[in-house]
Order: C-alpha cells, then sequence, then structure tokens
C-alpha cells in the first residue's frame, strides 16, 4: 500500500474538512470498519463512544461514523465535546468496545480529523490501523451489515463530564489544595471549555479563563498552546500565578511562568522527571520523548542521572516505547506529556495538575522550578513539499546534510523528516551557537526545496 493510498498518518486520519480523506463518505466507512474490528462477534450488545472537539465540521463528522458503526449493529454513545485524553479514559472507564475522537487537534477549523481508541483506551497500533484502512478500501464492509432486526442504536448522553472532572481531581494530592492561587487557563476555544474552568475551580484555584467561547470557527485562532504568549500576556495583566495553555483538544500543555515566560513540553518533562525521581516513584531510570526534543533536556536528565530513551514523531510512538520499556513517563516538546500511571495517552489538563502539585508542594513559583533548564539553540524550518522522496535520493541535499553534521560534530544534531499530517518537510539543526544553527536550518531547507523540485 502506497503512501498516497494511506488513510492513517501518525495520530488517526486527519484533512481538510469535506475534501478526501475527510469526507462523510470515508467516515462512515471507517465507522463501519472499526464496528467490525472490535466490536463483532458475541451475543450481547457491543458499544462504541464517540467524543470530538469544537470545530464545525464535528457534527458532520459525529453523524456519519454512528451512522456506520450503527448499520454494523454496534449501538453508539455520543458525548459532544470533551478533550482526546477524557476520551481514552471514557472508552475504558465506561468499558466500551472502542472509542472515537473527532479533532484535529491544534490545527485550524477548516481541518479535522478521526482517531480511534481500543477498549483499554490505548490509540490504536499500526497492524489495527492497516486492518481498519484495508477493509475500508475493500469494499467488502457491505456484506458484514447487520440485518434490520440488529442494527445499533444511537444516543446522546450529558452526564460523562463529570466522571471526567472527578478523575482529573483525583490526580491531585488531596493534601494540597489550589486556593488562594490565580491561574490563567487559554482553552483554545476548544473540547476543554467546560472542563478545565470545572476542575480546577473545584480544587480551589481562583481561575481567570479565556479561550472559552467556541464558535466553530475559532478553535486554535491565535491562541492556546500554539500561542502561550497570549496566555503570558494574559498571566501580567491580571498578575497571575501561573499560567496554562491547552490546544483545541486538550491533549497538549504548555504553561506560563508567573512572569509570563513561556514554559514548553521539554522543560516540563525535565521537572516532572525530577519531581518523579526525588519521589521514587519514576520507573526505568529514563524518561521517553522524540527524536524532536531539545539537547537541553537531555543535558538535565544527565545532571539527574536519568536517561532519555527517543522516538518517531507522535506521542503514540511515545506511549508504545513506555509500554514496551517499562516507563511511566514520556511526552514531545509540543505539550504532549504522558504519565502511564494516570493515563493513556497526552493529557493537558492532567499535565497542568501535576505541575501545580509540585508548586504548592515546594512553595516555590514555577520560574524557579524550571531556572535551571538550559535549552540549546534550535531552529525549525519548514518546507512545503508536493511530493515525500526520500532524502537519500537527493544527491546534493545529502551532501550538504552531511557537511552540516560534520561541522556540528558532538555538540549538535540534525534532523529531516516529512510531516505526518501536512504535505511539508521539517528541517531541525540544534546547537550552542544560534547564529550558525539558523544559518544551516536555512541552507538546508532551501537545498531540499531545489533537489524536491529537481533542480539538484
Amino acid at each position: 500500500m502506497s503512501d498516497k493510498e494511506r488513510l492513517f498518518g501518525t495520530d488517526g486520519v486527519r484533512g481538510r474538512a469535506n475534501v478526501y480523506p475527510m469526507t462523510a463518505e470515508v467516515a462512515l466507512a471507517l465507522g463501519q470498519a472499526v464496528a467490525h474490528v472490535f466490536a463483532s462477534g458475541g451475543i450481547e450488545r457491543r458499544r462504541v463512544i464517540i467524543g470530538k472537539d469544537t470545530r464545525l465540521s464535528g457534527y458532520l463528522f459525529e453523524d456519519a461514523l454512528a451512522a456506520g458503526i450503527c448499520s454494523m449493529g454496534v449501538d453508539v454513545l455520543q458525548v459532544g465535546p470533551m478533550p482526546t485524553p477524557g476520551m481514552a479514559f471514557l472508552t475504558a472507564d465506561m468499558r466500551c468496545d472502542a472509542g472515537v475522537m473527532i479533532s484535529a487537534s491544534h490545527n485550524g477549523y477548516q481541518d479535522n480529523g478521526i482517531k480511534f481508541f481500543s477498549r483499554d483506551g490505548f490509540k490504536l497500533p499500526d497492524e489495527i490501523e492497516l486492518r481498519v484502512e484495508r477493509l475500508v478500501q475493500s469494499g467488502e464492509l457491505a456484506s458484514h451489515r447487520a440485518g434490520p432486526d440488529a442494527i445499533g442504536a444511537a444516543r446522546r448522553i450529558d452526564d460523562v463530564t463529570g466522571r471526567y472532572v472527578v478523575f482529573l481531581k483525583k490526580s491531585f494530592p488531596r493534601t494540597l489544595s489550589l486556593e488562594d492561587m490565580r491561574v490563567v487557563l487559554d482553552c483554545a476555544h476548544g473540547a476543554a471549555y467546560k472542563v478545565g474552568p470545572t476542575v480546577l475551580r473545584e480544587l480551589g484555584a481562583e481561575v481567570v479563563a479565556v479561550g472559552v467561547e467556541p464558535n466553530g470557527r475559532n478553535i486554535n485562532d491565535a491562541c492556546g498552546a500554539l500561542y502561550p504568549e497570549r496566555t503570558g500576556a494574559v498571566v501580567r495583566e491580571v498578575r497571575g500565578d501561573i499560567g496554562i495553555a491547552l490546544d483545541g483538544d486538550a491533549d497538549r500543555c504548555v504553561m506560563v511562568d508567573e512572569r509570563g515566560q513561556t514554559v514548553d513540553g521539554d522543560a516540563l518533562l525535565a521537572l516532572l522527571a525530577r519531581d518523579f525521581s526525588q519521589r521514587g516513584v519514576l520507573t526505568g531510570g529514563a524518561i521517553v520523548t522524540t527524536v524532536m526534543s531539545n539537547l537541553g533536556l537531555e543535558r538535565a536528565l544527565a545532571r539527574c542521572e536519568l536517561g532519555l530513551v527517543r522516538t518517531a514523531v507522535g506521542d503514540r510512538y511515545v506511549v508504545e516505547a513506555m509500554r514496551t520499556g517499562g516507563y511511566n513517563l514520556g511526552g514531545e516538546q509540543s505539550g504532549h506529556v504522558v504519565m502511564l500511571d494516570h493515563n493513556t495517552t497526552g493529557d493537558g489538563l492532567l499535565t497542568a495538575l501535576q505541575v501545580l502539585a509540585i508548586v504548592r508542594r515546594t512553595g516555590r513559583p514555577l520560574s524557579e522550578l524550571v531556572a535551571d533548564f538550559e535549552r540549546v539553540p534550535q531552529v525549525l524550518v519548514n518546507v512545503s513539499v508536493s511530493r515525500k522522496r526520500p532524502v537519500e535520493d537527493l544527491p546534493e541535499f545529502q551532501k550538504k546534510l552531511d557537511a552540516v553534521e560534520a561541522a556540528l560534530g558532538g555538540e549538535g544534531r540534525v534532523l529531516v523528516r516529512y510531516s505526518g499530517t501536512e504535505p511539508k518537510a521539517r528541517v531541525m539543526v540544534e546547537g550552542d551557537d544560534e547564529v550558525r544553527v539558523r544559518e544551516y536550518a536555512e541552507d538546508l531547507a532551501a537545498e531540499l526545496q531545489r533537489s524536491l523540485a529537481g533542480r539538484d
């Protein structure tokens, strides 16, 4: 199966809403395929739970998926707007056979995506995704449809938000409180716009909530985890103690200290790893992150005599490595932080609560807690591409890449990869000299564009 035929990228199926593959027809077929894979056989009624973020096209895909699932004789529970990690939790907590989340995460409202969870709350492994893909493309799903007397029923349930709120609150130490703490929370007009403020207020915080007025089109619009400077500005304006910036489906968390300075996923991972290690709850003596994480994280962990395991980009690969290696903490620079002792996927609110617990436990502001994290200059340049040729097949680009790696020696890194969700290549260069690093990254990006255009 070629890349062009693949439906699944690094995080489910994703694309422009109402443009292949993100169409109602594909969503219906995906619903049928997932129902067949996870809920076929047996006498008892099977159930699949569906949630979504706040983007306009969510209604389109919600109904199409429900129709496909019901056509296979499987019941559907529709919960409406819910964070992705909330759907992972609810799939397992409500003992559903599978879970579906409709979201394009941090992308604009014009995009959407569909991701699936197994009954244990974990994202699908590659082999299951491939099986679903083949079913969708085989044309054989029609032969598996249920008879008229066995069609599934769909119903909307409105009382599950409380389950997730209770779950989050239980992750926060009962001996601690957020009373007298002013917290700025930016929900990016996304899926956490109700859950987020509720959790923090019930734990005692004074919450200054922004990004909590979704209209279907403003999700991630100059707000949330991709724009933490907005959260920082509000923290300074209201003299907040800390800021939390989530993305549209609330699986990412970027934080802001009391001065309004951004604390990204790498710095949060370093802080959490040190805290876990000091409290004797870190398993495996290391954390798992991706090839994109900053060298500063690696150096910070080394000072604590902790290791770092790197994976391909994508929190699902982080989780797979964590489960295989017996690690309980991992994540990405973008703010996906996974704590397997609590949840099966990145959870922005859970991450924020654990950091808030450290702040309360130590009595120190976030700025002090991350002061020793020294970021190595890292420059990322995106290159728009029409085709994704292996870089090994681009001799002129490979020659320049080898030269840059030789110049950096052991004091830096170069990473070139194609995006799994967009028609882009990403060129990342890292090293202690920011000026040189930027020059290297821009030169490599320009050469890559020339080589892909066939002008090498």
